[in-house]
Parts: C-alpha cells; structure tokens; sequence
C-alpha cells in the first residue's frame, strides 16, 4: 500500500510539498502526494535544479496507473505506485530528472493519551459482543446470562407500583425477547417486535385514551384556526390509531404546543379574541412593556425623560416621568430612524414622522451605552415585528460554546442565552428578545443527543414562551452541535447538510476534531463549525494542523464549489469551540497572570495569547474576525467556583501547569460588504460544573430573501456582469498556464477565462493577466437582487486543474458605477497571491428596497446638525453623514485595522457633469468607513496614494473615528485589545518558495466558453461615461442652500462606469460597448499594473 512507503505524504497541500523538497535540496528528490483536483489521482513531484516539477499520476479505467510525462515518450502502465516509482529510477523515461532521493514523511510528535481519549460510554445496545467474547459460549448460553442479567436487576427494583399485568410483560419480555431484539439491532433491523409488543401491552389503556382525547384537541385547534377542512376530523384521527404510540404521543404533545402557542402568542389578538372585542391590553405579551429613563437636551436645558417601548402594540411612548400620564406617542411606521452618536455612546437620535408629515429630530441621553443598545434592540425588534414585508431581511443568531467537562449541565443554566455575565452582554431590557437562530457547541459532553436537544428545548421555552425547532443535530464522539429555530423559520431553511472530522492522535480519534452544519436561510448560506483541537500549552503548532485538517475535510455546503473550501462557501462562517490555545508564557507566571486577571488587566496576556499571535502572522484563521475581548479566560477553573483557577495538575510525569487562557473563542468570517454585527461577546460566571465557562456570541445578520422580480422577465432588459483587467499575483513559480472560474449561484453556468499571460517576477512570485474583459450573465437581471449576491473566482491550473487560490467579489461594490477591487487569494487557509482587477453592472435603473438594518445609523463626530425640526421626509437618511459600518464589514479595535482580504477603490472626486458638481467639488474628502453601501458615494482625497490600494481603504478612517470607541456598557480603561510588535495591520507575506513547475506537456486544453482580447494587448479596456449619471446619487446640498426639488435624471447602470484615481477619461457619448476594442495609451489608475 502506498501508506506503508516513505515517499507517499498522503493528503499534504502543494505548498508543503515544495517546502519539504526544498529543504531537501538535492536534484532528483521526489515525493508523491493526493492530486487535490482529481479524486484517485496522484501528483509527482521532483526537484531539479532548485526547481519543482509537478507530473500527474492518473488512473485510466482498468485502475491502471500513468504519467503524465514529455511528449514522444511511450505512455507506460503500472498497476501499483511501488511498481511505478521503481520504473521512474531509470534515466530517460521523460521526466526533467531520474528519481533519486525519497523525501520522507515529516514524524509527527506522538500525543499522550488524554483521559478522555477514548469513545463515550454509550447504553448496552450491542448486546451481541458481549456473546461473542468467547467461540464456545453458544447462542442458548448468550440468551441465559442476557435475560439473568437483566431478571437480576429487576430484583432490585421496586415493582410495587405496577400492576400486576404490568410486571409479568416485563419480566416475559426480559425473559424470552430480548435477545431477539437485541439480535436484530446487532444486524441494523430497527424494528424490534419484542419491544414493540411490550410496549403495545403496557400503553394498551393509554392508546385508547389517545383516541378518546385527540380528536377533542384537534377540534379546538383548528377552532383557534378559524379554518375548517371537511376532510379532517374525529374520524380520520380514529382510523390512525393503528400509529405507534410513541408516535401518536409526539402527536398529542405537539398537538397541545401549538394549542397553547397560539393562545399565548401576540397574533391570537386577531384570531381568538378578536371576535369578543378584547383588545389585549391585559394580556400577557411574549415581550413586556419597558421604561428608559432619559435626559433630553433641549436649548442647552436637560430634562428628564421616559421613554416606554411596546413592543406588541408597535407604540413609542413619551413621558414626563415614569408614573405620570403618556404625553404623547409614535406608531411604529413613524418612527423612521435612530442614529447613534460617536462622540456620547449613551446619546441618540430618533427621527420621527409628525401627523402633518414633517421630521422631528428628538436627541436623548441614556444611563449608559448598554441602555442605549436595549433600546435600539427593542425598536428594531418592533420594526420587525410590525413589517409588512413577507420575508425577513436581517435574523439575530445566538452562538454558544462550552466544555462540560464530562459533567451534566447544573438547574440552570438560563444566563448563558440571555448573554448575561462577563465581557460586552445584553442589557436586561433586551432579556425577551428572542434570537432567530441558536447554534450551540458542546466538548466532553456526556449527555446524548436527545437529552442535551430536550434540555435546551426547554430552557429555550422557558425563557422565551417559543417551541424552537431542531435544524440539526451532529455528534462525534463527545464533540456535539445542535442548532435550533424559530417555528416561523421553519420554510425558510433548507439544503441541510453535517459531518465531522477527526484530529485525535493520528487523526483517526474521534476525541478531538470537529462537527460541522450548514444551511442555507432563504438565499443566505450560513455554516457553523464546533472544533475541540488539541489541548497542551505546547502544542500550538499540531493545533494549527488540526485547524488546517478541518478547514480541508470538512464537507459541508454546496457540492458544485468543490474547488473552494468551507472558509469561501457560505456567505456567514462561524467557527467555535475549545479551540485550546494558551497564554504564552512560563508556567512561574502563573501568580501574576491570575493577580491581573482578578485587576482586569487582560492588556499584557492577550498580546501572548496563542490564537491571536498565530491568527496575526497569517498561519491560522486567515481573515477570521474575532470581536474584542473583555471577558477573563474561560479555562481552568475549579469546578464549583469562578474565584479560583486551578492551573497545576498533578501528572505521573509530574506536574503539568494550565494557565488561566481564552480557550473558548468565537470566530467569524463573511463575504465582504454584508451586513453583521456583534451585539454580545463573554462569558456565565454563575454555570460552574465544569473546569470551562460557557462562552456566547449574539450576532445581527443579514440575509436576502428567495427573490421574486418585480419586473416582467420577457420585456426587462438582460443585465451583465463585467470583470475586466484580472491580473494575479501568485506566490509560486510554476510554468503552467493559469486561467480563472468565476462561482456564484446568480449566474447559469460556472464561467472559465482562456489562459493567462504569464511574467516572472524578481520577488519569486508570478504575475498573470488575464485580457481585458469578461462578460457574466446572471439568471435575474434585476438590480435588487444582484446587489446581494457574490462571485466566488478561482485561479487554476490548466495542467493538473488544481487551484492555486480563491477569492471573493461583492456585487454590491459596484452598485453606482465602475469599481476596482483587489482580493487576497488563498488556498487551504494560506494567503497563496492577490488579484486585482474591476467589476461593473449593466442592469436597468431601479429604486433600492430600505433594509431593516438601515434603520440604525452611526452619526459622524463632525456631522453639522440640523438646524429647525422641520425637513423633507425623503431627507432623512441623507441630513446627516450616517451609515451602519457594520454593513461594510468594518469594524475597529484599539491597535488597528482588520485585514479582511478584500478592497473597493474609491471613486474620482471630479465627477463630470449634474446639476450639483460645481458644489459638490468643494465638498470635502468623504470618510468611506461610515457610508452604507446602499448609499455609496464613495469620494477620495486629492493626494491619496496608489500604494495604498496594498491596504484596505475601508479601514483606515474608521481606526480614526472610531479608535477610542468602545461599545460596552461599563468604562473598562484597562482592558485594552494589544497591538502586536509590528504592522498587524498587514498580513505576512509567506517565505518565497522554490519555483515549481508543473510539467504536463501532453495536456488537453480545456473548453473556452469566454472570449477575451489577445495577451498581446497590455493596456486596459476603458469603459464609457454617461454626462450626469452620478447626479441622483451624489450627497446632498446643506440645507441652507439646497436647491428648488428638480426632477432628477433617470439612471442608466448600463451608460455608467467610474475609474478611481487622480486622472479621469474624457467623457463619450453613447452607452457602454461591452465588446469595443479600446485601448488607451495610459493606464487605469488605481492598483499601478506594471
């Protein structure tokens, strides 16, 4: 077997294949390794040269074994690797270089067996092995010492409360059946006709009263229906009493669920009480009444205030003091907006509609940012609760992780879904908002999976009076993740998929790994992984293998994106767990590392914890994002307490030391410009059961719902998508030609380029353009529903099609007008090149839906207020510098940017042509970092740098406007996220490698379905410009001077198109030519293309 032979590496990447034969470093040093493109194939890979040459090993249909060497040389088959490396020793068989030295396998370091290594105990079920433990003791003997065993145990057990009829089924079931059941579950029958008679004898009483019952409480409930069915009634429910019971109990109990749901719920107003004129005002709500008491600024004078949000009723009530009369109130449809201030965390702006339709800017001052966050929780939850949209376009989803520690849950473990105890948690206004959404991560748990699903189901009613459904559920060995619903969500998820991967020692236990799920919420692609990786403070870098392993193996998502890994497959990533890396730093720390926990320092142990260091040189969760972290390690704990960290353990080997360390992370990674925010990061400190606190995520998603056009598909124009001017930057020398696909679920088919035109370069990277232009064509053309979708693109290899990175492009970037992008491309989780290149639309002109998530904004510091209350209702959103920065995928910590792998160039400040372009030129540079992208009118400054596209333009402004913000609900002046010596801003670039070359001359060329301009054609395609069709979008006039309303210019997308940069083409009549042949004499600014 190949396994067994010192230069077979298995599954590693190409990447460390070149790294091992480089270290090697003598011509005719091979390896062979799995072919990451062609299952059953195999890659040769060979040094010569301080080159690496990569041959294929491909299987024909007799399983034969060939390479694919130099033409003219005659194809040889081999039935087996040894036999095929053997004939390759020989000279002159067409490879640049004989085999001559085997590069072994690096030796993984042997992990000591960990106490919980070995598989969950699970209940006797396979009886059977126990039988066959020994080859005399027959089958009768088998039955005898099964049925004395368990008649033995019956002794023990008190039967004094059965009947008598009852205690002889059982012991005749022990006594003669058992064994038969327990052979048919041995041989996979899942039906069990012993159990199945026991159980029919004892429910026999219990059947009938089904029957008696049922059909009573299915009258009832389709009376709270208000719908009748002539086909349904008593006697349908009679003639299904032949169902198991168990299924008819399931029934019966989902049966009074609903019953009661549906008198408890807001809607049973409508359908129940509705008819008796009952107005609800005395009952009970799924979401109470709240009261904030506030300050209003009003002419330099503070007045207290109460705001009382009804949620139910969709009502904002003002009042002068907590017990006194409403003064006056606001119906949900006329409350339109709420802007959070920058420079006061506790102050915000509620935009208002009054009854002569004019708006009302209220500013008020909460206790403290935490409030303020309630607030806006609950006006948001009412929004959506009273939306007349029939699908939602934002969910909140609860994320939890926690290591049990082979201990069953305590009581109560109610704070841990609430978001309550250490780090940034909801307020306790926000207790009754449930999430949409519950992915919970366990690691050592001991329960099974119906008993952790039911123990959550009914912690999850408990607190918030709702019967969530079960999406998935998936277990390996001790590692679980569940993920649970809302019913109203129920027909929204679908394409359901799970698995697991195993890291323990050796890769085959099941001790360590990780399990997986993914589904898709209406057009929205979410996946959640639990990881539990190797523990050991010194195992940080067999930790980073296992991160690699899961990332690699883990199948989840759509099968068609085969060549990209799950960290480009879904729109939302989420990867939790114990993911085990350490503080590090000498186990003689240990005291002053707990005395700074008990001061809240946690500056100074972060800037040495593990996952940050690792996650910052780009070797592990490459642009993952973590919200900051002010809660104090999770790990180790004595079990019982939350005062004292037990971090020594006496071993046979002597002492091992666990410093208190963030073990229990939550992690996250989305496709760029969607909408996401954290609203909650920390962890319990009242569930101590285990050495682990449980740690939760609460996040705020957006998602785009199963489109549905509102135009007529035969008279509405066929929109396009171009991507033109695609250059690579790849981090490997290989003489293959490369070519790209473009993924996305929008388009009607996978789209390929023709093969690039290769340069070397003197950094040991090669440079790859790809022509000029490429025309997409998407399923719907309509821009509502473009503007949420993404093209995932890959470069491959023509020789062995094998990836050599992938990336992603959101549509939305080019919502107005031409954008340059620029993408780092990676490959297994390792940077592996950039692309660069620009994308447009062509779509017809279109009036952008409001999204829920748009309802609140972020105030800019410098933002001149409004002067008056009165304005025009169509005003709102652009009176002041407002945006969800969130929408853009920005964040900001104290320390600097986050690398996200992504860049959109900014619009040229000279716009040619609208009626506002002589004002508008005098406006000042626009700060990028606080502008919604559904109102993207993106300017840049006079003296911005090209060299600054090697940075994200979208974070830069925000570490200035937003550095010392810090959205928690108490001063923490010491709890600092640490800036890494360095630029953490800018990911490492990888060691440059040894050239590789792959060396397939015989290759087939691959169908060419896109037509590009010849390789000899080096300058970029220009596109057009419409005169004006930048006016409707541009940013408003100051109020003062705001021209007479003028009837703005219908927008063409397809006539528009904008270069970023300082120099600006000349305007041309006429629309965009998709298929001109233009060539300038200069090149496009933006990212310089040598």
């Amino acid at each position: 077997m190949p396994s067994h032979q010192p230069w077979y590496h298995n599954n590693i990447t190409r990447s460390k294949a070149e790294d091992l034969l480089s270290k090697a470093a003598r011509d005719g040093s091979f390896l062979i390794r799995d072919s990451e493109s062609v299952q059953g194939a195999y890659a040769l890979c060979v040094l010569y040269q301080n080159c690496v040459y990569t041959y294929r090993i491909l299987p024909n249909e007799d399983k034969k074994l060939s390479v694919q060497a130099s033409e003219g040389v005659p194809i040889r088959f081999f039935a087996m690797l040894p036999e095929l490396v053997e004939a390759y020793y020989n000279p002159n068989m067409g490879l640049v270089t004989h085999l001559q030295y085997p590069v072994q396998r690096e030796e993984e370091v042997e992990e000591e067996p960990e106490p919980n290594s070995h598989p969950p105990q699970l209940p006797p079920r396979n009886f059977m092995a126990d039988a066959k433990e020994s080859e005399s003791k027959t089958s009768e003997q088998a039955t005898k010492s099964l049925s004395d065993m368990y008649l033995m145990r019956l002794q023990h057990i008190d039967l004094s409360t059965l009947s008598e009829e009852h205690q002889m089924a059982v012991q005749e079931y022990v006594r003669t059946s058992i064994f038969l059941d327990a052979e048919q579950a041995q041989n996979g029958n899942p039906n069990l006709p012993g159990l199945k008679k026991l159980i029919t004898a004892v429910c026999k009483n219990l059947n009938s009263e089904i029957s008696r019952i049922l059909p009573a409480l299915e009258l009832f409930h389709r009376t709270l229906d208000q719908q009748l069915s002539p086909g349904i009634g008593p006697k349908q429910i009679l003639a299904d009493s032949g169902q198991s019971v168990s299924y008819r109990l399931e029934q019966l109990t989902k049966l009074l669920y609903s019953i009661e749901e549906k008198v408890q719920a807001p809607h049973a107003k409508s359908s129940v009480f509705e008819a008796v004129g009952y107005d609800g005002g005395h009952r009970k709500s799924l979401i109470p009444i709240v009261s904030f008491e506030v300050k209003q600024e009003s002419l330099g004078i503070s007045t207290k205030m109460v705001l009382k949000v009804d949620v139910e009723s969709g009502k904002l009530y003002f009042k002068k003091s907590k017990d006194g009369p409403e003064d006056k109130y606001y119906v949900h449809n006329k409350i339109l907006q709420l802007v959070k201030s920058q420079k006061m965390h506790a102050k915000l702006v509620i935009v208002l509609e009054t009854e002569k339709e004019k708006i009302l800017r209220k500013e008020f001052v909460f206790d403290d940012t935490k409030k303020r966050e309630g607030f806006c929780q609950l006006l948001q939850q009412m929004k959506t609760k009273h939306s007349e949209k029939p699908e939602p376009d934002m969910i909140t989803v609860f994320v939890g992780t926690w290591n049990m520690g082979n201990a069953g849950p305590p009581s109560n473990i109610d704070s841990w879904f609430h978001c309550k105890g250490l780090g940034k948690t909801r307020d306790d206004t926000a207790d009754h908002i449930p999430h949409d959404v519950y992915v919970i991560g366990t690691q050592e748990d001991p329960l099974s999976d119906r008993e952790w699903s039911d123990t959550l189901k009914n912690v999850l009613r408990k607190i918030t009076n709702i019967s969530f459904k079960q999406v998935a559920i998936h277990t390996l060995w001790s590692i679980r993740i569940i993920v649970l619903a809302k019913p109203e969500h129920e027909n929204r998820i679908s394409h359901v998929f799970s698995d697991s991967v195993k890291t323990g020692i050796a890769n085959t236990l099941g001790n360590k790994g990780a399990v997986g799920v993914s589904f898709m919420f209406n057009g929205t692609s979410f996946g959640f992984v639990n990881s539990h990786l190797t523990s050991g403070s010194e195992k940080k870098i067999r930790r980073n293998q296992n991160y690699v392993n899961i990332l690699r193996f883990l199948n989840l998502g759509d099968k068609k994106l085969n060549p990209f890994d799950i960290t480009h497959r879904f729109t939302h990533l989420l990867w939790l767990g114990d993911l085990n890396y350490r503080v590090e730093l000498p186990s003689s720390e240990a005291e002053n590392i707990v005395t700074k926990i008990k001061q809240q320092q946690y500056q100074e142990l972060l800037s040495k914890d593990q996952l940050s260091i690792e996650k910052n040189e780009g070797k592990v969760f490459l642009h993952f994002e973590e919200e900051e972290i002010t809660f104090p390690p999770t790990y180790r704990f004595e079990r019982d307490t939350r005062e004292k960290y037990a971090y020594t353990k006496a071993k046979a080997t002597g002492t091992k030391y666990n410093l208190p360390s963030w073990c229990d992370r939550v992690l996250r990674k989305s496709y760029p410009l969607v909408h996401v925010v954290c609203q909650a990061y920390g962890c319990t400190n009242d569930i101590m059961t285990s050495d682990h606190s449980p740690v939760f995520a609460s996040f705020e998603v957006g998602v785009a719902s199963q489109f549905v056009s509102k135009q007529d598909l035969n008279s509405a124009p066929q929109g396009g998508i171009q991507i033109m001017n695609c250059v690579a930057i790849l981090l490997t020398k290989s003489k293959t030609r490369f070519f790209i696909e473009f993924h996305s679920s929008c388009l009607e088919k996978t789209v390929k380029t023709s093969e690039g035109e290769n340069t070397e370069q003197c950094d040991r990277s090669i440079k790859v353009w790809f022509g000029n232009k490429v025309e997409l064509t998407p399923i719907i053309s309509d821009p509502e529903y473009l503007l949420d979708q993404h093209i995932l693109i890959c470069v491959k290899s023509t020789d062995c099609d094998e990836s050599y990175g992938e990336g992603c492009v959101a549509l939305r970037a080019a919502q107005f007008c031409y954008r340059d992008f620029q993408i780092t491309l990676t490959h297994h989780g390792e940077k592996t090149g950039t692309l660069t290149g620009g994308i447009q639309l062509r779509t017809s002109e279109f009036k952008p839906t409001e999204k829920l998530y748009d309802f609140i904004k972020i105030e800019r510091d410098d933002a001149a207020p409004s002067k008056g209350k009165g304005g025009d209702k169509s005003s709102v959103a652009q009176a002041h510098d407002i945006s969800n920065p969130s929408y853009m995928g920005v964040s900001f910590k104290s320390g600097g940017a986050t690398d996200r792998g992504w860049s959109y160039s900014m619009a040229p400040k000279n716009v040619p042509g609208g009626a506002q372009g002589g004002r508008e030129s005098k406006k000042p540079s626009y700060d990028l970092s606080i502008r919604s992208p559904t109102a993207m009118n993106y300017t840049a400054s006079e003296d911005e740098k090209l060299s600054e596209m090697l940075d994200n333009p979208l974070y830069g402004s925000m570490v200035k406007s937003h550095g010392q913000a810090k959205d928690q609900g108490h001063p923490q002046p010491d709890i600092l996220t640490p800036t890494p010596d360095g630029d953490c801003d800018r990911p490492p670039l990888p060691m440059p490698r040894n050239r590789s070359f792959t060396s397939s001359e015989n290759r087939a060329q691959p169908q060419l379905p896109i037509s590009l301009y010849p390789p000899g054609h080096k300058k970029p395609v220009v596109p057009s410009r419409s005169d004006g069709g930048l006016v409707q979008n541009r940013p408003p006039l100051p109020s003062k001077s705001r021209p007479e309303p003028q009837a703005p210019k219908p927008r063409d997308y397809r006539d528009t198109s904008e270069f970023p940069g300082k120099q600006r083409v000349p305007t041309r009549p006429g629309p965009l030519l998709p298929n001109k042949d233009t060539h300038p004499e200069f090149p496009k600014t933006g990212r310089p293309v040598n």
